[in-house]
């Protein structure tokens, strides 16, 4: 009855699942707004500014809430905007109609979407000439890169907010192919100590929670990787009652885990003892068949890395004589020796796949960085040179200002005198 009075709005082309569902994406993404202070604050001052005028710019996120919000503030800055997907299992087909009918926003993203619907969507955001690319993973850049040759003269320069992406943009410079500025969102510390380590934590727990309704606490959780996603989930987790394992392959973050609290050893020591499994390294078979054969059977793994690589799903169903989807976003695998092992949100971000993602409250800071990250590419435009950036300290420190403003936080400010001496080498004790 409502898609008979919903229409797109004209000349917005997309690729969506549902006009229709619309009008409940625009209320989720109003609700989500009321958490997102700092980001309404920088949007506030981009209607005034509009610091993005004629700027093009594609953007590959999770099509969540949150990211509707920022997409939001980079129209309202001026951006000719488009917005993609990053991941086939975290879209929320409501909140992609709402952008496209309410606010006139192309949306290419469908959940559930496939691999060649992925990158059709990849190559339809390169065909708008970007001039600045917001990317999750780095795809839409080494898509550029590899096949777009042509196109990049338009670039201004691209942000990019996952470990995933800065790793694969590093190579890319190391090879010398980066040609363009490209800011490193990811380690901004009002993004990575607070998205990767409370709303990875948080949101880890919820998808393995949704997905199976299992009580966490007296489980043998292992966490593979202890950065600062791998810390927030081993955090949560522990608070749950859970045992927690942790596995490592650099030796001081490894020594870090055991100073907190949590027992370190080998994958192939802790895949006989874990119950739960979360992957959170960013590179790939971190579990894989060694560990499959020895691990207990209802061995559940959920990963919250970037992408679904992390688990060797191929080489689990190569082993496996069944698979059976038992629950949403569960399957179990079933093994020649009739233990299963249960995989969760096939292997993709649970978080995303089987919740709703970070708390909107974090996002605020992640999204606040990606627009003024945004703002500082073309203010530097011709300054900056090719390869990776960081967030300009005052900017961070500014998003964190604004942050404990709206909890209603103060915090001290240093004296004269203790600039002074703070600045000084001729004062001793």
């Amino acid at each position: 009855m409502v898609a008979s009075v919903i229409k797109p709005t004209p000349n917005t082309d997309h690729d969506i699942k549902d006009l229709s569902l619309a009008p409940l994406g625009k209320q989720r993404i109003e609700w989500a707004g009321r958490e997102m202070p700092v980001l309404r604050q920088v949007r506030d001052r981009f209607a005034q500014e509009k610091p993005l005028a004629g700027i093009r710019l594609a953007a590959c996120c999770h099509v969540t809430t949150e990211t509707a919000n920022l997409a939001i503030a980079l129209k309202v800055g001026g951006a000719d905007a488009v917005l993609i997907a990053s991941n086939p299992l975290s879209t929320q087909d409501d909140v992609a109609a709402s952008l496209v009918v309410d606010q006139g926003i192309p949306v290419y993203a469908k959940k559930g979407e496939d691999a060649e619907t992925y990158l059709r969507h990849v190559n339809i955001a390169l065909d708008h000439r970007p001039n600045i690319i917001i990317d999750d993973g780095s795809d839409v850049v080494a898509t550029l890169v590899k096949e777009r040759q042509d196109q990049l003269s338009d670039i201004i320069g691209t942000t990019e907010e996952t470990t995933t992406g800065i790793v694969r943009l590093r190579a890319m410079f190391k090879d010398g192919v980066l040609t363009f500025p490209a800011i490193n969102v990811n380690d901004a510390d009002t993004k990575h100590f607070f998205d990767n380590r409370y709303g990875t934590g948080q949101s880890t727990l919820d998808g393995i929670i949704r997905a199976t309704n299992i009580l966490l606490a007296g489980k043998n959780i292992v966490v593979v990787g202890y950065g600062w996603c791998g810390k927030g989930a081993a955090l949560r987790a522990r608070g749950m009652g859970a045992n927690v394992i942790v596995t490592e392959v650099d030796p001081i973050r490894a020594i870090e885990a055991v100073m907190d609290g949590f027992r370190v050893m080998p994958m192939e020591q802790a895949a006989p003892l874990g119950d739960i499994f979360i992957t959170v390294t960013g590179n790939k078979h971190v579990i894989r068949a060694e560990h499959f054969t020895v691990m207990k059977d209802g061995a559940m793994l959920a990963n919250s890395g970037h992408f679904d690589i992390e688990i060797d799903l191929a080489t689990l169903k190569d082993l496996s004589t069944s698979v059976t989807t038992v629950r949403n976003f569960t399957e179990e695998y079933r093994l020649p020796s009739g233990k299963s092992i249960i995989v969760l949100g096939e292997g993709r971000l649970i978080n995303l796949a089987a919740a709703e993602g970070h708390p909107a409250s974090v996002m605020d800071m992640s999204f606040a960085n990606q627009a003024l990250g945004c703002e500082y590419l073309i203010k530097q435009r011709g300054v900056l040179t090719p390869g990776l950036h960081p967030i300009p300290t005052e900017v961070d420190q500014e998003i964190a200002r604004l942050k404990l403003q709206s909890m209603g936080i103060g915090i001290d400010t240093l004296t004269p005198e203790q600039v002074e001496y703070m600045n000084s080498w001729t004062s001793g004790t």
